[in-house]
């Protein structure tokens, strides 16, 4: 009969999350307990996994408002796919609503099976929603997300080093007065967008002005609409903006020349994500590509070196990003 983290708990009496922190030589566990656990193990005839069974990708919903209008996990998939085949490994894909208690305890349960690698779409969760995957005895790599109160393996876009590239190729191109637009809808790479527009303009002896801060709602139809609606008011306009997303650049882009307005030689833009929109807009935009590709091929290897090779840490790794310099950006 196979032993398990359970019958190890029984054994013990100390909890199943505890016995898998041990065994699996995670911080957090005194030195006096791991040895009590791992000797329980031993005479239990427990047997560490020696290689993964399998992949699941895990897509955490909340309102889809941001999620749905990109193809960053659809990529991301493809990468773990790619990787995951080329190491003998199915991958499963599960959409998970975060404000679904049954859902949730679905995913305790899928936690506790330590033959199922866990790749973590991140993108809409907060901080209170990763408490599911604390203590995760699955090994498991979060994408495009992070969590401050434990210690996770995760895969982070460079976001606010991104932003403050992007503002300066602005700055550099001439402009002074850079408008920013912002979602309806707030995940938690939006605001490091902002910081690192910030520091640009800081540095540069500019000012971020409220006044050029325009907020749009995350979906195509969204974002176009609300745009359509600002212009109407015959706003006050900076000579470029930055968006946090292409969603909400080329809504604002399409509504703009709708009215009259020429891009770039009125209004400048730059985009976030790369989206293929961008390469279909007149003019094409200028935006910045995140290599989601990749990012699924890095986190399904992060995942087989937690099972070959288990460390007493975690490490956040920020993947660079590649500007794209197209047709929607002048010079002043």
């Amino acid at each position: 009969m196979k032993v398990g983290v359970r019958d190890i708990s029984r054994k013990t009496g100390f909890s199943p999350a505890t016995v898998s922190n041990a065994l699996n030589r995670k911080r957090g566990v005194s030195k006096q307990t791991a040895e009590i656990i791992l000797q329980a193990a031993q005479e239990l005839g427990y047997q560490r996994p020696s290689r993964l069974n399998r992949i699941q990708f895990v897509v955490a919903r909340k309102s889809g408002k941001v999620l749905d209008e990109s193809d960053f996990h659809p990529a991301v998939v493809d990468g773990v796919e790619r990787e995951a085949e080329k190491h003998g490994l199915p991958t499963t894909y599960i959409t998970i609503d975060l404000s679904d208690p049954a859902a949730m305890r679905r995913m305790r349960d899928m936690c506790r099976d330590p033959t199922g690698g866990i790749v973590l779409l991140g993108t809409e969760m907060d901080e209170e929603d990763y408490k599911a995957f604390y203590d995760s005895a699955a090994p498991l790599v979060v994408v495009d997300g992070w969590c401050k109160h434990s210690f996770m393996e995760s895969i982070v876009i460079s976001n606010e080093n991104s932003a403050y590239n992007a503002m300066h190729y602005l700055i550099k191109k001439g402009h002074r007065k850079i408008g920013y637009i912002q979602g309806k809808s707030q995940i938690r790479n939006f605001p490091l967008r902002e910081r690192g527009c910030r520091l640009a303009l800081d540095e540069a002896g500019l000012t971020f002005d409220e006044e050029f801060r325009v907020t749009l709602g995350t979906t195509v139809r969204t974002a176009y609409a609300d745009a359509k609606e600002w212009i109407s008011t015959k706003p006050k306009l900076p000579t470029a903006f930055f968006a946090e997303n292409d969603v909400l650049a080329c809504g604002a882009m399409r509504a703009l020349i709708e009215a009259g307005y020429r891009v770039p030689e009125d209004v400048s833009f730059i985009g976030f994500d790369d989206l293929p929109v961008a390469t279909v807009m007149l003019p094409a935009l200028t935006t910045i590509h995140v290599p989601k590709h990749d990012i699924g091929k890095m986190a399904v290897r992060k995942l087989i070196e937690q099972v070959k090779h288990p460390q007493p840490y975690t490490c956040t790794t920020h993947i660079s990003t590649t500007f794209i310099e197209r047709d929607s950006v002048c010079e002043r």
